[in-house]
């Protein structure tokens, strides 16, 4: 018995199983089993020469990973001999659907569309300029430190309009817009983007989406900013939401209000049985800030503010969406759980 025989029998059993319709346990227990072929095989090595031995182990190792691969061919496609009834239907694939919040972005778009709204887009990592200086928020402002910003690590800076940041708030858009129109009125926009903060708990998330709503134009009054507010209230909640507005600060509006709607989880009582609501802990939810335009804030954008005025809305989408009636979510977290059971609800 030399190598030749080796080769020889080897090439006969990738043959043979080529040949060989028979279901998979038996070839498995022929070719490859104790006392397989294969094995009676590789029990001639000790009468081979240390030099031959070498050359048939690896002849024979290829030859079990052939045979290896033809048995694993035979159970996935069962027998050969086996009859398939292809009228039988075949099974469905899953058929998904878009996330919630996509589901929210979708519908608030519509909501602003009716009422001549235009939805826009700029960038999520833009100039600290637009981010802060372009709307009245000087160098030494808390919110551009970097436990509230995230900074773009960059070797220089541009010299006008500063650094990069992952935008805190859609509002960068703002002027971006009013440049887009060259400085002319009318504008009515509605801007959603991904917004980014070192917050993280319950009600927050180092990445939200918002969207921005700024109308400009000549007489624009805070009566048209509540109207609105209470429009898109009435038209996402339903005819029975309520909607308040508090005197607040921002740098780039003037005045400026926070914009609270009733919480549905709690029903607006601020407990759960006796319980203090975990969600909103006061029978209301604050779902952003909004304002008349900051006059420096129309010159940033080329807009005379004697001539014209605005006002401006910045809001969550997540925390917007977690007060739909009925829908009892008190942690914004799970939106991004990536849990399909979760997910499979909306």
């Amino acid at each position: 018995m030399g190598i030749q025989d080796i080769k020889h029998q080897a090439d006969q059993l990738l043959s043979l199983i080529e040949q060989d319709d028979s279901d998979y346990a038996t070839l498995q227990s022929v070719y490859l089993g104790r006392n397989g072929r294969l094995n009676q095989l590789m029990q001639l090595l000790p009468s081979l020469s240390p030099e031959e031995k070498r050359e048939a182990g690896i002849i024979l190792n290829q030859t079990r990973a052939i045979l290896s691969q033809k048995i694993e061919e035979r159970r996935q496609l069962g027998s050969t001999t086996q009859e398939y009834d292809l009228t039988i239907p075949g099974k469905k694939p899953k058929v998904g659907h878009l996330h919630p919040i996509s589901q929210a972005m979708n519908e608030i778009t519509r909501i602003f569309e009716r009422i001549g709204f235009m939805r826009v887009r700029y960038p999520e990592a833009d100039w600290e300029w637009f981010a802060f200086d372009a709307l009245n928020m000087p160098k030494d402002h808390p919110a551009r430190d970097e436990w509230e910003t995230f900074w773009i690590d960059t070797e220089t800076k541009h010299p006008e309009l500063g650094g990069i940041v992952l935008t805190p708030h859609t509002s960068n858009g703002q002027v971006r817009e009013m440049q887009r129109l060259q400085g002319k009125p009318p504008i009515r926009m509605i801007n959603i983007a991904r917004c980014y903060r070192r917050q993280a708990d319950v009600t927050h998330t180092e990445m939200f989406h918002q969207f921005e709503g700024l109308v400009v134009d000549k007489g624009i009054t805070i009566q048209h900013l509540k109207g609105t507010i209470d429009h898109f209230a009435q038209q996402f909640y339903g005819p029975n939401a309520k909607s308040r507005i508090r005197p607040f600060h921002f740098m780039f509006t003037e005045p400026s209000f926070e914009v609270d709607f009733s919480c549905t989880v709690c029903n607006g009582t601020g407990k759960i049985g006796a319980d203090k609501c975990r969600f909103c802990k006061s029978g209301w939810h604050e779902v952003g800030g909004a304002g008349m335009v900051h006059p420096n804030v129309l010159k940033a954008g080329g807009i005379d503010p004697a001539e014209y005025t605005g006002f401006a809305f910045g809001w969550g989408i997540e925390r917007t969406y977690t007060l739909r009636q009925g829908l009892k979510l008190d942690d914004i977290r799970l939106l991004y759980s990536n849990d399909l059971r979760f997910l499979e609800q909306f």
